[in-house]
């Protein structure tokens, strides 16, 4: 929620056998399953981001806010299309707060996060310039 620009992001992904890849940030590392076994799914991981993300933001909003906020939990239930790809079309997020918060201070930070902070809910949005490349080696 810093208002000056971020850097950029790099990620890598390794294949690691079967639907399952080895994923890092730097030198913290994931790991994901096309197929949900061994690990979560993408699409797993990306409504986990999403949760995160808004969870994350209100949290700070909160606590920012010297609010005694105890304990925060958050549950996100989507639907996908039936049809490929298989993206969200539902999403519902609910929160679950616990501490001496106003109902009135948490929808607030709900929507600021919804609205202005959330980069994982923005970046779900069909105007993002998308462009794809690849490298072939022996």
């Amino acid at each position: 929620m810093a208002s000056e620009p971020r850097p950029g992001l790099a990620v890598e992904m390794e294949w690691e056998g079967g639907m399952r890849f080895r994923g890092w940030a730097g030198e913290r590392a994931m790991s994901l399953d096309g197929d949900s076994r061994s690990a979560v799914s993408p699409v797993e991981a990306l409504a986990l981001s999403l949760a995160g993300c808004m969870a994350s933001d209100v949290v700070h909003i909160l606590r920012k806010g010297r609010l005694e906020l105890k304990g925060l939990r958050a549950r996100l239930d989507a639907e996908r299309a039936r049809e490929e790809p298989h993206r969200l079309v539902t999403v519902d997020l609910r929160f679950l707060v616990r501490g001496a918060v106003p109902s009135e201070r948490v929808e607030r930070a709900i929507a600021l996060s919804r609205e202005k902070y959330c980069s994982v809910w923005h970046s779900l949005r069909p105007d993002i310039a998308f462009t794809t490349s690849f490298e072939i080696s022996a």
